[in-house]
């Protein structure tokens, strides 16, 4: 429905999900799903980091969406699905970020974040 809602690639479609956006009392954004919306919209959709990061951004201020805005604003910072993941799993008790991902691992190691490349 997220990327419905802002690709509006299928325009009856599009309509439907903003609809739901505007008229629900609380929209639930688990991080998953913006994990997934994030890849979406930069591997399937092409978009300009910076138009992902208005996207994200346009959902974290709008009212009636509920999700963990500190891990948003986490991977907002790195704009990356991981940088999500990162921050969950700190949160979690985890030492050390680990991925077979080298971007996503050097992003975070320079963030001073521990982050381990997997062979």
């Amino acid at each position: 429905m997220l990327v419905r809602a802002i690709l509006a690639d299928d325009p009856a479609q599009g309509r439907s999900a903003r609809k739901l956006l505007t008229d629900a009392t609380t929209i639930a954004v688990p991080l998953p799903c913006l994990c997934e919306l994030v890849w979406i919209l930069r591997r399937g959709a092409k978009l300009a980091t910076a138009d992902i990061a208005g996207a994200i951004r346009a959902l974290v201020n709008t009212g009636n969406v509920a999700m963990n805005r500190p891990a948003v604003e986490a991977g907002l910072r790195l704009l990356e699905a991981d940088g999500v993941i990162a921050y969950e799993g700190r949160w979690l008790g985890g030492e050390t970020f680990m991925s077979f991902d080298r971007k996503a691992v050097a992003l975070l190691s320079q963030q001073g974040e521990a982050a381990q490349l997997l062979s």
